[in-house]
């Protein structure tokens, strides 16, 4: 960025500036999805090829290298960013999710007085957490349940029904942690660290650890 656009490097964190890039009249911000120091440069739509390719030009001798929604996917999980939809239904607030410090304290907004509410705050609400399965190759199924029983998936008409505390929400390998990891909705997660527990499958159950949803800092 410096090379592209002297300056524009010193941006801080959740900011933007217009200005010019190899020359383009640009707007660059200064955000990040994936966790990494980055920037996204918006240009018209007809100066769209003519951007990436001087910036590929510009990061080559750095080793830049293009990468896709997988791969955004999975870095993000491993800082234990969520995606809304994901990470999030509507019965989830700011609260579950550790986002508390995310939310105006001073502001009025629509649905304050609902996160006010004394069952927007029970402690027994599932909470964002973070999942180490037993076995380090196995990936977990996104949308699983959890179970505090060590119990397969029941099969059939009349199989008694499991107590579930809680859903995988994301599931990865990870190349940077050496291992798979999830992240889940789980009740009371926050202080359930260090437990472990259950993720019915099918035959089986797969032995979670219950750990911080941020696996990268």
């Amino acid at each position: 960025m410096a090379e592209l656009a002297p300056g524009m490097q010193d941006l801080a964190f959740m900011t933007y500036r217009e200005g010019r890039v190899a020359g383009m009249a640009a707007r660059v911000f200064r955000i990040s999805f994936t966790g990494e120091l980055s920037f996204e440069i918006n240009v018209p739509g007809d100066q769209g090829l003519a951007m990436w390719e001087a910036v590929m030009a510009a990061g080559a001798k750095h080793g830049i290298t293009p990468y896709g929604t997988e791969t955004m996917h999975l870095l993000r999980a491993e800082k234990g960013f969520i995606i809304v939809g994901q990470e999030t239904d509507g019965t989830v607030t700011p609260h579950d999710l550790g986002l508390d410090w995310a939310v105006a304290k001073s502001k009025d907004f629509i649905g304050r007085r609902s996160l006010t509410r004394a069952d927007t705050r029970r402690a027994d609400r599932k909470q964002l957490v973070g999942l180490l399965p037993a076995d380090p190759r196995e990936v977990l199924p996104e949308g699983a349940q959890i179970t505090e029983v060590d119990v397969p998936l029941p099969r059939g008409h009349g199989s008694k029904p499991i107590p579930m505390v809680g859903h995988v929400t994301s599931s990865y390998m990870s190349p940077n942690l050496g291992r798979s990891f999830a992240l889940a909705l789980l009740r009371s997660g926050r202080s359930r660290m260090g437990a472990e527990l259950y993720v019915p499958l099918e035959g089986r159950a797969a032995k979670v650890r219950i750990v911080q949803p941020v696996f990268i800092k």
